[in-house]
């Protein structure tokens, strides 16, 4: 098994990845958004559309 973030072997302690380093590295990008599960629920379409218009609405024009 590779690691998924730099494609190196894999070390028990930190699988499934080689490292702290990639660990911490997969962890910040679900933290950041970078990673999203794709949701068909309304509620959730409804959410994020009002979001994106929360900050439009912040942006200065």
């Amino acid at each position: 098994m590779s690691c998924p973030i730099c494609q190196r072997k894999t070390v028990a302690e930190f699988r499934p990845f080689c490292s702290k380093r990639c660990a911490d590295v997969d962890l910040a990008r679900w933290m950041t958004g970078s990673y999203a599960i794709p949701s068909d629920d309304p509620e959730d379409m409804e959410e994020a559309a009002e979001a994106v218009l929360r900050e439009e609405q912040r942006k200065p024009h």
